[in-house]
């Protein structure tokens, strides 16, 4: 079995077949689920699918790119629900960073206060983070150090290889393998994953993006994690039915699964 640990089925894009890809996503294999909280306008939507679906779970957060909407979100209320597993997904992200570098310096500033409002708030809710990094990891990196963020641990979505993020695994972080590893053009992560510790493995979609191959330009969807845990058995001389078990077991160990 398998739990798609980073999947936003709250995506307008899963709503017209939701059940059918559902179904899917089961037959493929896969017990749970995780929606990541990215934007407080698709929060109601992740609640409403907990709530009628006992194999999907959510964490509460605001992506980056929508860092302007925290104050919108109730987080205590949100975190008190029995469904929420995690804080997140929260982070940093300089890809899409414009301006002068006095403007691009001050939008660091935001993210960085932003996200150290999210590691606060999940140590004193006591939940693991999910982190979004990309094209920022030296600073994310001294970010969590610096706030104590190994006492609740979390997962680096969608692991970017870069090694200077490695270490974290001895603050209790575990890094998200999603379709990325299937690209002819991820030969980085392909190198890198076989340093990472297997307790700190877990599988993801990040659904509807990053499709992996052989389905790369249509809608991802969690029944792809098959194609994820085959790449990954192939990567580190495992059986599937290995990587499943020790992914799954170490999903359900950070994120309290039963």
């Amino acid at each position: 079995m398998i739990i798609d640990t980073h999947v936003h089925l709250d995506d307008e894009r899963y709503r017209e077949d939701f059940d059918l890809m559902m179904n899917r996503a089961r037959e493929a294999g896969v017990e749970a689920f995780i929606i990541p909280g990215a934007h407080p306008a698709t929060l109601a939507r992740a609640i409403e699918i907990c709530e009628n679906y006992d194999d999907v779970y959510f964490a509460v957060g605001v992506h980056p790119y929508d860092m302007e909407h925290i104050d919108s979100v109730d987080f205590e209320t949100y975190a008190a629900h029995p469904k929420c597993v995690a804080i997140g997904e929260c982070g940093l992200d300089y890809f899409r960073l414009e301006g002068s570098d006095e403007e691009k310096t001050i939008e660091k500033k935001r993210q960085d206060d932003v996200f150290r409002k999210h590691i606060r708030f999940a140590k004193a809710v006591k939940k693991p983070l999910i982190v979004h990094i990309r094209d920022a990891s030296h600073d994310s990196k001294m970010i969590l150090l610096e706030e104590g963020a190994g006492e609740v641990g979390g997962v680096l979505h969608c692991y970017n290889a870069d090694d200077e993020l490695l270490s974290l695994a001895n603050e209790g972080f575990y890094f998200g393998i999603g379709g990325v590893v299937t690209f002819q053009n991820a030969k980085k992560l392909v190198n890198v994953l076989p340093k990472i510790p297997h307790d700190k493995l877990l599988i993801e979609t990040d659904g509807p993006y990053l499709t992996p191959h052989p389905h790369r330009g249509s809608r991802n969807e969690p029944s792809y994690t098959r194609f994820v845990a085959d790449k990954m058995g192939e990567l580190l001389g495992m059986s599937v039915e290995s990587i499943e078990s020790l992914t799954t077991r170490n999903a359900k160990n950070l994120f309290g699964l039963g």
